[in-house]
Order: C-alpha cells, then sequence, then structure tokens
C-alpha cells in the first residue's frame, strides 16, 4: 500500500493547468488512503530538517551544505513510515555533511 501512496503522490506533484481538474480524483483517492492509514496507526516518520537517525532513515547522498549543521536530513526522496512503534520502512533521505 505504501508504494501506491508513493505513486499518488508522484502523480500530484505534475498537476498543471491542463491536468488540475483530472487530479482531482486522484486526490481524493489519495486523501482517502492515508486517512485510512492513519486511522490505523500508520504514520510518516516526520524527518525533514532534522537531524539524521539510522534508525529511521536511510542515507543514499550527502553533501555539503552551508548554513547547516552537519548530519541533517535536508530533502526525503521516499517517506519512511511507521505502524505504532514499529518502523514499516524507512525514509530515504539526503543529509548534510
Amino acid at each position: 500500500l505504501l508504494a501506491v501512496i508513493d505513486n499518488f503522490e508522484r502523480a500530484l506533484k505534475l498537476e498543471n493547468e491542463d491536468n488540475k481538474e483530472f487530479l482531482k480524483g486522484f486526490n481524493m483517492i489519495y486523501t482517502s488512503l492515508v486517512n485510512i492509514l492513519n486511522n490505523n496507526d500508520v504514520k510518516e516518520i516526520d524527518c525533514l530538517n532534522k537531524p539524521f537517525d539510522p534508525t529511521y532513515a536511510s542515507a543514499l547522498e550527502t553533501v555539503e551544505v552551508e548554513g547547516v549543521e552537519p548530519d541533517t536530513v535536508i530533502e526525503v526522496f521516499q517517506k519512511g513510515y511507521m505502524l505504532k512503534d514499529r518502523i514499516l520502512r524507512p525514509a530515504m533521505v539526503k543529509i548534510s555533511e
């Protein structure tokens, strides 16, 4: 189900004036799926702009960013999810060095 959520998010990022009306249906389905997950205690791992924790995320890339503390998550490539206190899927992230 998480892969389906990922695909809906990718599709919704492509919204423009030509497909705005078409994507309304996608957005309604996406919202329903997210609500089902939330109602069943599946939560997104919030790691953006926070210190990197390898328990909850996998670092795919490191880059030097001026003004950002080292080992800070600066981009999330793929969201991670937890079921109560169990990790379903770690986030895939880019961190500062």
